[in-house]
C-alpha cells in the first residue's frame, strides 16, 4: 500500500481506493462541519481543507486563472499567529492554541499557493519561519513537528522554501539539509533507485511510488506544480547517487519503469486487490516532466485522459487540481483533456474565479488576421506600460509583492 502524503487520507482510503495524496473521500452529503464560504469542495474539510484549497489555487494559477478573492481569503485566514496551518480550522477567528493540530504539509502547501498568487509576503515568510523551526536534525521534516522525517513531507516543505526564495541547501539543522534527508531515503540502484517513505523499525528502506514521485520533485528543488523541464534527450537511468540530483534522476528511472507496463501506477488496500492509483499516476507525470522526461510520462498522460475523469469527479477539487498540474507539466492542454475542460471542472467545485484565461477558440476569434488585432494592441500596451523589465521577468517569486 502506498503511504499517503497526509494523515487525512487514512480515513479517505476506506471509501475511495487509490485516492490522491490528501484528497478526501467522495463528497459527503452530510459533512460533520459546515462547509465555509470560499472553500473548494463539498466533502468534510476536517482533514484536508487547507491541502485541497492550496492545490486548487495552485492549479488555477498554473492555468492562468485568477481565483476568487474569497477563496484566497479563506486560505490565508486559516493561518495561525506563529505562521503554521492546521488541516482545517472551523473557527479561524479563534486564536490557535497549543492543542491545535498544525502540520508541515498543510503549512507548506498553503505557503506555495499564497506565494504563487502574490501579495502575501508576510504570510509566506511566517509559514516558512515556522517550517524552519520544525526541521529535524537530519535535515528533513515529518508530518507534524517532532515526527520522524519522511520523503513526502520533506519534499512539500522544499517546495515552500523555494517558493519563498530560499535555497533549500542552506536551510540546515544539525549540519544537515533537506537534500541530505532525501538522499538518505533513496534506495541504491541494486534495489531499483526509488525513494522510501521512511525507514522501517530496523532502518530498512522499501520502495514507495508515492514517496518517489514527491521526492523526485523535491530533490530537484521544485514545488507541487513541478516544472516543464528541457527534455533530457535520453532515457532515465540509475547510477550511484552521491547527491540529491542524481537520486532524483534515479527515482525518475524507477517511475518510468513502473509506468511502462500499464501506463499507470497501482495501489492496494489491506485485503484488497491492487488497482489503478490515479492520484499517484498524476504525480508521477509531474515528477517525470520535472526531471526532463515528459516523453516517458506521455503514456501515463494518455491513460489519465481515458480513465481519470470518474475518479476526479469522486475525489473533488484536489483530484481535478492534480490532473490540471499533470496536464500542464506533461505539455497537454488541461482545457481539452480527454474531452474535458479540467480547469472548468475544478472551478465548478469552488467559488467562481475573478478571471479565466480565454479558451483556444476565443483566443483565435480575437486574432482574426486583421491588423492591428485586439490582442496585439493589448500586448503593446502592456509592454509600454511595464517597460523593458517586463521582458526579463519570470513568475513572481514568493514574498516579493
Amino acid at each position: 500500500m502506498n503511504v499517503r502524503r497526509s494523515a487525512a487520507v487514512l480515513a479517505a482510503t476506506v471509501v475511495v481506493a487509490g485516492a490522491a495524496p490528501a484528497v478526501a473521500a467522495s463528497p459527503s452529503p452530510s459533512p460533520s462541519v459546515a462547509i465555509p464560504d470560499g472553500l473548494f469542495g463539498t466533502a468534510d474539510p476536517t482533514y484536508d481543507g487547507v491541502w485541497r484549497q492550496s492545490l486548487a489555487l495552485l492549479a488555477q494559477h498554473t492555468a492562468a486563472v485568477e481565483p476568487a478573492p474569497k477563496a484566497v481569503a479563506w486560505l490565508s485566514g486559516q493561518q495561525c499567529a506563529d505562521g503554521s496551518f492546521a488541516a482545517f480550522r472551523a473557527d479561524p477567528a479563534r486564536a490557535c492554541a497549543a492543542s491545535t493540530s498544525v502540520d508541515t504539509n498543510s503549512t507548506a502547501a498553503a505557503a506555495q499557493a499564497l506565494a504563487a498568487l502574490g501579495g502575501h509576503r508576510d504570510a509566506v515568510g511566517k509559514a516558512v519561519g515556522w517550517l524552519k523551526s520544525a526541521q529535524n536534525k537530519d535535515g528533513g521534516w515529518g508530518y507534524t513537528a517532532g515526527d520522524a522525517t519522511d520523503a513526502n513531507s520533506t519534499a512539500v516543505v522544499v517546495g515552500a522554501l523555494v517558493a519563498a526564495g530560499e535555497r533549500p541547501a542552506d536551510v540546515r539543522t544539525g549540519g544537515h539539509s533537506p537534500d541530505d534527508a532525501l538522499l538518505k531515503l533513496a534506495l541504491p540502484c541494486a534495489d531499483g533507485g526509488a525513494f522510501a517513505y521512511q525507514p522501517d523499525a530496523k532502518g530498512a528502506l522499501t520502495a514507495n511510488d508515492d514517496a518517489t514521485a514527491a521526492a523526485v520533485v523535491g530533490a530537484l528543488g521544485k514545488g507541487l506544480a513541478g516544472d516543464t523541464a528541457e527534455p533530457a534527450g535520453t532515457a532515465p537511468a540509475c547510477a550511484d547517487a552521491t547527491d540529491a540530483g542524481q537520486a532524483a534522476r534515479n527515482g525518475a528511472a524507477h517511475l518510468a519503469g513502473a509506468l511502462a507496463k500499464d501506463g499507470h501506477l497501482v495501489s492496494a488496500l489491506p485485503g484488497a486487490e491492487d488497482q489503478p492509483d490515479y492520484g499517484n499516476t498524476a504525480d508521477a507525470v509531474v515528477a517525470l516532466a520535472t526531471a526532463g522526461h515528459a516523453d516517458r510520462a506521455a503514456p501515463a498522460l494518455r491513460w489519465l485522459r481515458s480513465h481519470a475523469g470518474d475518479w476526479a469527479a469522486r475525489g473533488g477539487p484536489a483530484a481535478w487540481a492534480q490532473l490540471v498540474l499533470a496536464a500542464h507539466a506533461g505539455g497537454a492542454d488541461p482545457r481539452a483533456f480527454g474531452g474535458r475542460d479540467l480547469v472548468e471542472r475544478l472551478g465548478a467545485t469552488g467559488p467562481a474565479p475573478e478571471r479565466q484565461e480565454k479558451k483556444k477558440e476565443e483566443r483565435a476569434a480575437d486574432d482574426d488576421g486583421s491588423w492591428p488585432g485586439v490582442g496585439w494592441l493589448v500586448g503593446v500596451g502592456l509592454l509600454v506600460g511595464a517597460g523593458a523589465g517586463f521582458l526579463l521577468s519570470g513568475r513572481r517569486k514568493a514574498g516579493r509583492s
